[in-house]
């Protein structure tokens, strides 16, 4: 049992800095193994099977993270439930870190054998065990200290830290690409990246050091004693419900950034360069619009505009893939931009809404649980999938564009089961200062 403490509440700004700040930091991690597992991890530690083998091969190390991310969630929403958010900021961060620099270090399959797929499929996990604690601690952070009238705009800046993460990740990736030879670039550019991590971790451990606690947490009596058991006996409806609804938001974002990618790559021919600066610009138009969207939040609901971004996506999904079939680099980019518009519809306001749909004492789990449920459905299959759909199409992948609208529609009938949650209440006490 926990006192009831009241704390002086700290600056809006600096606190939604300091999780934007890290969920870059961690999402940079994630997102830098998708793009190496897209252009060399295949040939390095796959060398014996088919090119088209050696890519789902690659793409499978790739979705363990995914699969490792519910788990997270349980382990550090437990934390988060029972001793508070920040902790879990922190030890996230920790882990994650430390493991990505972990895969820059890891002999490739002409040096140790089978051991090298291994280490990279355990060191993939911990990446994902990591990540899956991110999100419900910095999300919750920012939610339980904002004013109820601007929850959706504070809470929407940890939803920009995975498009600057993105953004750096194949930043560093396109720079290394351009001025590294392919033997270079497959022989140890792709490892900096990785090893890059490591300094970009304590950066962020610094700026998470001073940050204060969440006054919901601080002001509640009674914490629960297990609450993933009281997840699954209270919530197990509304944890079903969130990740079918946001599993589409994964299928979309890890399509276009990670298995067009692959594709564009290998199947059309177009330079690793010329696709990295296409996704990249797409994310830099989404992570700008993130803020905006989550504004309309708070004067329109959430529900509303996670539906619209569902919609959109279902019409969206065969134009997209006609679209990146041509090859050419400004109709790629108008297919992926309007796809990652469609995300952000939905991904900008789900920060704010999670957390209004779950009750405090399990507030942490379930959101997290949830969204990192959607993870496996939509971001962990999507690549594999797509990939193995692809490889049995003509020009133009048709069945791919198939399988994204049905995610779609599915997540759209979840959204539409959820209720407006606008006006619900999470801090009870003084928010924070802006």
């Amino acid at each position: 049992m926990h006192r009831a403490r009241t704390v002086k509440p700290p600056s809006m700004l600096r606190l939604a800095a300091a999780a934007l700040a890290g969920t870059a930091i961690e999402f940079y991690d994630f997102f830098i193994y998708g793009t190496a597992a897209a252009l060399v991890l295949g040939p390095l530690f796959f060398p014996t099977f088919s090119p088209l083998a050696g890519t789902l091969a690659a793409f499978g190390t790739f979705g363990v993270g995914f699969v490792a991310r519910p788990l997270g969630s349980v382990l550090f929403g437990h934390i988060g439930d029972r001793h508070g958010r920040r902790p879990v900021l922190v030890a996230s961060l920790l882990l994650t870190g430390a493991s990505t620099v972990a895969v820059g270090c890891v002999p490739t399959y002409a040096s140790i054998g089978t051991a090298a797929p291994v280490l990279l499929l355990v060191l993939r996990f911990l990446q994902g065990l990591g990540l899956g604690g991110e999100w419900g601690g910095a999300v919750l952070l920012t939610a339980e200290h904002a004013p109820p009238d601007r929850r959706g705009l504070w809470s929407s800046f940890p939803q920009i830290g995975p498009a600057l993460g993105f953004v750096l990740a194949n930043g560093v990736m396109l720079a290394l690409s351009a001025m590294l030879s392919d033997a270079q670039f497959a022989s140890w550019g792709w490892r900096v990246p990785f090893w890059a991590a490591g300094v970009l971790a304590a950066a962020g451990l610094w700026l998470r050091s001073s940050l204060a606690e969440s006054p919901r947490f601080l002001e509640m009596r009674e914490h629960a004693r297990v609450p993933l058991v009281e997840v699954v006996r209270g919530h197990w409806r509304l944890v079903l419900l969130t990740a079918g609804a946001l599993s589409v938001g994964y299928a979309l974002f890890y399509a276009v950034t990670t298995w067009s990618l692959a594709y564009a790559t290998e199947r059309l021919g177009v330079s690793r360069t010329v696709m990295l600066a296409i996704i990249m610009a797409a994310v830099v138009v989404k992570g700008a619009l993130t803020p905006l969207v989550a504004v309309l939040s708070d004067r329109y609901g959430r529900r509303p505009l996670c539906l619209a971004g569902c919609a959109g996506a279902a019409v969206w999904m065969f134009p997209m893939i006609a679209l990146l079939s041509t090859g050419e680099p400004l109709l790629m980019f108008l297919g992926f931009l309007v796809a990652l518009i469609s995300f952000v519809t939905m991904f900008a306001v789900i920060a704010a809404y999670l957390p209004e749909l779950y009750e405090p004492r399990v507030r942490c789990t379930g959101a997290a649980v949830g969204y990192n449920l959607g993870g496996v459905l939509g971001g962990a299959l999507t690549p594999i999938v797509a990939t193995a759909i692809a490889d049995q199409s003509g020009r133009v992948p048709w069945g791919v564009a198939a399988y994204l609208t049905g995610i779609a529609l599915l997540s759209l009938g979840c959204f539409a089961l959820l209720p407006e949650t606008r006006f619900v209440k999470v801090a009870a006490v003084e928010p924070a200062t802006s």
